[in-house]
């Protein structure tokens, strides 16, 4: 691991010196090594964080670092961004083997149904700092954990799922990078939960270098069972072009198309057109944050499949919240399925909708 080198580095350079009067610093190194054997970046990390005093020999800790404004030439941006880096894995070890993570499902109603048929999982972490699910996501990608906090996040869902009612999908939010992972495939050979019953749902665009390998790598759990879904806020060129090849299980549309669909004539033709090259592909469009009686009306009448949003039901960590969800839609008199008093508010109030992306791990949608 890069972060390991780097710590190995910086603790090679600090006991290397001679210079007596840094004997204590370099002690208080060797000592925090003998307590993590074969764990340098958090043995680094101890010891950054016990040093608070400075001389030409000693790496300050980040955080004086920052309450003392040192200049870059005090700390080399380098070595400051190392720290970082080490701190993160240190934040993001400590997360994983702690099991500090959660599950909360949002309900997906199927339209036509007027019932529930899916639910989103979507993360939720015990931290001091309270850090949103995105950001935790994207410190764990940025250091090389990004598939091991995303698969312990699905593994996590997966056990809550079990007090879901067996004919619900559970769509779980990962990356393309993760799907390319040698360890999805054996995922599924040590969660509860079928893979019959799996949705990932993309949280990004797969690159161009990478969409032949990806499709080697998802179609033989495709063929097993799992359903694939991607979302509408995915660009760049041949993205139609590759949607049409990949052929997705689910197309989720967020509040760039559904929103105001009962008073805007264009938003409501270019809903009409996704409903027309869904059916075309073999696609279930899934209309995300709906927020609105008027919205969900239109989004029935022009024949989406499917829906989710706070007018429908918000995520939760409950169970009994879940059993309640079991109730069948009434589109005509939806009143009971609006927030309650001091919940109101719009997407943007309520932190605007996540689409499958940030990852994994919308809230509104």
């Amino acid at each position: 691991m890069l972060v390991r080198t780097q710590a190995w580095g910086i603790i090679a350079a600090v006991l290397a010196d001679t210079d007596p009067s840094g004997a204590a610093v370099r002690q208080r190194l060797s000592n925090r090594l003998d307590e993590n054997p074969g764990v340098p970046e958090r043995a680094l990390l101890e010891y950054l964080l016990e040093t608070r005093q400075s001389d030409a020999n000693t790496v300050e800790t980040l955080e004086s670092a920052r309450q003392m404004r040192l200049t870059p030439a005090a700390l080399p941006p380098q070595l400051a961004e190392q720290i970082d880096a080490i701190r993160s894995v240190s934040r993001i070890s400590a997360l994983l083997e702690n099991n500090m993570l959660m599950t909360a499902f949002q309900p997906i109603y199927g339209l036509e149904e007027k019932t529930v048929v899916g639910v989103e999982a979507l993360s939720r972490f015990v931290s001091d700092d309270g850090a949103a699910a995105e950001l935790w996501f994207a410190e764990a990608a940025a250091v090389g954990l990004g598939a091991n906090l995303e698969f312990s996040a699905l593994g996590s869902a997966a056990a809550a799922a079990k007090n879901l009612p067996g004919n619900l999908f559970v769509s779980l939010n990962i990356s393309p990078a993760s799907c390319l992972d040698p360890r999805l495939p054996e995922l599924f050979e040590h969660i509860d939960l079928p893979i019959s019953r799996v949705v990932l749902e993309l949280t990004e665009t797969v690159k161009d270098e990478e969409y032949a390998q990806f499709i080697s790598a998802i179609n033989p759990l495709r063929d097993r069972g799992l359903r694939i879904a991607v979302d509408d806020t995915h660009s760049g060129a041949g993205a139609v072009s590759r949607m049409v090849h990949l052929r997705p299980d689910f197309l989720k549309v967020g509040r760039n198309i559904i929103g105001d669909v009962d008073n805007d004539g264009i938003q409501r033709a270019l809903a009409a057109c996704l409903v027309d090259f869904a059916e075309q592909i073999g696609t279930t469009l899934v209309a995300e944050g709906i927020e609105t009686v008027g919205e969900l009306k239109v989004l029935t009448e022009l024949g989406i499949s499917a829906g989710q949003g706070y007018l429908l039901g918000r995520p939760s960590v409950m169970p009994k919240d879940w059993t309640n969800w079991n109730t069948r839609l009434d589109v005509d008199g939806l009143q009971r399925h609006l927030p309650g008093p001091g919940q109101a508010g719009t997407a943007a109030q309520a932190g605007a909708s996540h689409s499958a992306t940030a990852l994994h791990r919308n809230d509104q949608s």
